[in-house]
């Protein structure tokens, strides 16, 4: 056999009709396709396995196996679920088109069948089943990049884990041994400066892991804030008491005024939302400017604002800076409002949490960060 005839696709014709398995054959040979004939749909399946056709044209009406049997048989086997059936039948009518394809045909086209009509259908199966088998394997390429990405992902989580708790103790240690060393009284001003300095900066970086930490519970869902009784005035004084020698040493005056006495959330999460907001505001606030805290009732919610007197936020990038890791371009300068590019992720996840907002307004000069957390009942 002439090698080029060896590569052709396969047809399988099932029909109990020997006219009509000669019409069909004769028009399929003619366009240089190979042909095998059944002529039941038990001697199809039988078929169907020894042959591995590319194609089945099947008969609905055939004693003993028909048609929709034969094919629910075929697809049961290896490589019948991908093998395209386009079935054929003298009775054009709702019941026989429903058991067509209820069986799994692709196809359905009735006797009498025109010659250009059937090479058309079978064409058409044919580039159908190619397509399928490029979509099955483009399909399975974008799978494995999925989860290779997936597994990337996950290695990159578990790193980000082992890096936060493996380096809270130390830093936690660090920070007990600052607190001691501050409160010897014997400890000359220089060194008292220079240990409470060390002690603002683990500080810092001790926010910056437990602010990972969070982000990557909040993007699991797993971050839930406790619902306390918290003094507003409290948490302002605790920000005001911790930033008080990096404000002096940057010339910043702070000033707190609360209307509101207290909100109903996370100690621990709402009081490093206000530290995250306070230090971004001395870190870009002007030498000799002031930062103002207040808060006030809003309803059932109460609004806290942190206001600086710097260069202010562009109203089209007041989204943005939520991102992690997000620089802002402002005129000459490159202006880094997340700190190092997590302390407004933190923030914004941590208010969600509690059921709030935060959002950036002018403070004519500079910008506020606003923030809403439920008041306390």
């Amino acid at each position: 056999m002439d090698p080029a005839a060896q590569l052709a696709p396969k047809i399988l014709v099932v029909d109990d009709n020997a006219a009509n398995r000669q019409l069909a054959q004769a028009t399929l040979e003619d366009e240089g396709y190979r042909v095998v004939l059944a002529i039941n749909g038990e001697e199809a399946v039988r078929l169907f396995q020894s042959e591995a056709p590319d194609c089945i044209l099947l008969d609905i009406r055939m004693p003993g196996v028909d048609g929709p049997t034969a094919c629910e048989r075929i697809r049961a086997l290896p490589g019948g679920h991908d093998t395209p059936v386009v079935f054929l039948t003298a009775q054009r009518d709702v019941d026989s088109f429903d058991r067509a394809l209820h069986a799994g045909g692709d196809d359905f086209l009735t006797k009498p069948v025109q010659p250009s009509e059937l090479l058309l259908r079978v064409q058409a199966a044919l580039k159908l089943r190619k397509v399928k088998a490029e979509l099955s394997e483009h399909y399975g390429l974008v799978r494995k990049q999925r989860d290779d990405l997936m597994r990337l992902q996950l290695q990159k989580e578990r790193l980000s884990q082992f890096l936060v708790h493996d380096l809270k103790n130390p830093l936690g240690t660090l920070d007990l041994c600052a607190q001691m060393l501050l409160r010897d009284r014997e400890l000359p001003e220089r060194s008292r400066t220079t240990v409470q300095r060390m002690r603002d900066e683990v500080r810092t970086l001790l926010h910056m892991l437990l602010n990972l930490l969070d982000i990557s519970r909040s993007d699991e869902g797993g971050l839930v804030a406790r619902k306390e009784t918290i003094a507003v005035q409290s948490m302002f004084d605790q920000a005001l008491h911790d930033f008080d020698l990096k404000a002096q040493a940057a010339n910043i005056t702070i000033a707190a005024v609360s209307d509101a006495p207290s909100v109903t959330g996370d100690s621990s999460l709402l009081l490093r939302v206000l530290e995250n907001l306070v230090e971004n505001a001395v870190r870009h606030a002007p030498e000799g400017s002031r930062l103002q805290l207040t808060a006030a009732a809003r309803g059932d919610m109460v609004e806290i604002r942190v206001a600086d007197q710097g260069v202010g936020i562009a109203a089209e990038l007041r989204e943005k800076i939520f991102e992690p890791f997000v620089q802002l371009e402002h005129g000459e300068r490159t202006i880094q409002r997340n700190g190092r590019g997590l302390g407004l992720t933190f923030c914004k996840v941590a208010v969600e949490a509690h059921g709030g907002r935060i959002w950036i307004e002018d403070a004519n000069p500079g910008a506020a960060i606003c923030f809403t957390v439920p008041a306390s009942t």
